[in-house]
């Protein structure tokens, strides 16, 4: 199983557009990881994020 997600497929995951994730990540709201100009995100670590922001609120 894929264990990380591109911009457009965590995009898709999250069901918002490509610039949502990119503003996101320039603003450092969700957890990404950067190697040299692509950007990646866990999916392991994306779905946590997700839970915890559902507790926040």
């Amino acid at each position: 199983m894929k264990k990380t997600f591109t911009v457009s497929e965590v995009a898709e995951y999250l069901n918002v557009s490509t610039d949502s994730i990119y503003a996101m990540v320039r603003e450092k709201q969700i957890p990404h990881v950067r190697i040299r100009r692509r950007i990646i995100f866990s999916i392991e670590v994306i779905e946590e994020w997700l839970r915890d922001q559902g507790r926040s609120q």
